[in-house]
């Protein structure tokens, strides 16, 4: 039998996970007082798990399966302590106001993506984005702590909104790739793009490629210029942390606005120097 796992050890492997898997996310978490990081760290390994399920290689049904059971191992934390993700999570929510309940939309966000569910318009993908993203920034609010709770929670979950509108535009190629379509169908109609690959490569006129990405830009810039707003209402490190993920992200968006067709060709990123550089000014309290 597999013997029940220290807390101690529990928050290294989930820092372990954060360290090796959030290529963007780490870089703010580490700003973080040792406390406040484990915990984070503790959510990251959860959602990577919920994450990995349904970007996994199982047949659709086994993945819904899989993500039901993460569903009710999360309702009965922290289970018999054998898993180390799981009782460091329970240990951060014990100690923190986590709104646990937020992993259920997650879980439900990747469950739409096994399904192979598309959006007609930007309140449907609203949705998505509150779901996988906008759950995992009220969940670290519950970590952070806040001035005023009631103003925060509908900040955090439009940073959320924000980032993952900007993973939806740098993923463009790889999820349709995939078979995933996450744009608005509304907004492909609007600028005369149906996003169909001839080979390794979109088939609509530049033009229009351009003009979609460009108006998805504007879109995701004004979810972080609400978002943001959330910073006055954190303490200092964890207003770097928040500013430090989102100044990442915002600058990838500014990339893509720049150059709308890169990301029809590949998948845009920033430097690891470039990630720690925003990480950095984020510290001393500059987010431009």
């Amino acid at each position: 039998m597999t013997a029940t796992c220290d807390v101690d050890t529990a928050y290294r492997r989930c820092e372990q996970i954060t360290r090796s898997r959030a290529a963007n996310f780490a870089y703010g978490i580490r700003l973080l007082p040792p406390a406040k990081r484990r915990a984070l760290s503790a959510i990251y390994a959860t959602a990577r798990r919920i994450d990995d399920i349904g970007d996994g290689t199982l047949p659709p049904d086994e993945k819904l399966d899989r993500l039901e059971r993460t569903r009710t191992e999360l309702h009965v934390l922290p289970g018999d302590g054998r898993d180390p993700v799981l009782t460091a999570l329970a240990d951060a929510a014990a100690r923190m106001p986590i709104p646990l309940a937020a992993f259920d939309e997650l879980v439900d966000g990747c469950a739409a993506d096994v399904t192979g569910r598309a959006y007609a318009t930007f309140d449907e993908l609203h949705w998505y984005c509150r779901c996988v993203a906008g759950s995992i920034g009220r969940l670290s609010l519950g970590v952070f702590g806040a001035v005023d709770p009631g103003r925060a929670q509908p900040l955090a979950d439009a940073l959320g909104v924000a980032l993952q509108l900007t993973n939806i535009l740098r993923d463009l190629l790889e999820d349709r790739a995939a078979g995933r379509t996450y744009l608005p169908a509304e907004d492909l109609d609007r600028f005369g793009c149906a996003l169909r690959l001839d080979g390794t490569r979109f088939a609509d006129p530049p033009d229009r490629l351009i003009a979609l990405v460009r108006f998805e830009a504007r879109r995701a810039a004004q979810w972080y210029d609400t978002g943001l707003r959330l910073l006055p209402l954190l303490d200092r490190r964890s207003a770097a942390c928040t500013a430090a993920m989102a100044g990442i992200y915002r600058r990838l968006l500014d990339r893509i606005a720049a150059d709308p067709l890169a990301v029809t060709h590949r998948r845009v990123s920033l430097p690891g120097r470039e990630k720690a550089w925003v990480a950095a000014r984020a510290l001393v309290g500059r987010t431009g």
